[in-house]
């Protein structure tokens, strides 16, 4: 092998790379083309279907009932369903703390009173039982019920669904 030959070899291979990584430029940039539209754009197309209240004005929806009188209708079964969201991080078993503190009868518990769990400072500075106004509103938006709190939880909009979890709870009395 000549000197000529070990160049061209190593031409076609510098070559065979560059149009391999201007394919791959150019295959990124179409399909993960970067509009500038920040976080909240997504990609896809924006379908407007008209619903039959189209001209509906926005004041009507339908205000949620107050916790008290869905909390009278709960359903304890319909919350044992709900509870495999909460047994990622939390136990039922009195004195079995996990990721969270144990759950065992919450329900007329003081705040911050499980013994052996490190709690944060946002709840530390709460008073109070853990009545079932008080948990629906902290499973409604934990971070605006306790702000600082260490639950990693984005909350539970659906009042009756917060009811049935803590008629649930209530079944696990202390």
């Amino acid at each position: 092998m000549d000197t000529m030959t070990i160049t061209k070899a190593g031409g076609a291979i510098c070559g065979s790379l560059l149009i391999a990584l201007l394919g791959l430029w150019f295959a990124e940039g179409l399909y993960h083309s970067d509009t500038g539209h920040g976080e909240e754009h997504a990609a896809g197309y924006a379908i407007i279907v008209e619903s039959e209240d189209a001209g509906a004005d926005v004041d009507d929806a339908v205000p949620e009932a107050p916790f008290e009188e869905v909390y009278v209708n709960a359903s304890a079964d319909a919350g044992e369903r709900l509870w495999r969201q909460c047994s990622a991080c939390h136990q039922l078993e009195a004195g079995a703390n996990a990721t969270g503190p144990y759950l065992h009868g919450v329900v007329g518990r003081a705040k911050h009173s499980v013994d052996g769990y490190d709690y944060s400072d946002a709840l530390l500075s709460q008073d109070g039982e853990w009545t079932p106004e008080n948990i629906s509103a902290f499973l409604e938006n934990p971070r605006e019920y306790a702000p600082g709190t260490k639950m990693a939880y984005r909350g539970m909009e659906d009042v009756e669904d917060r009811a049935n979890l803590i008629a649930y709870l209530a079944t696990f009395g202390g």
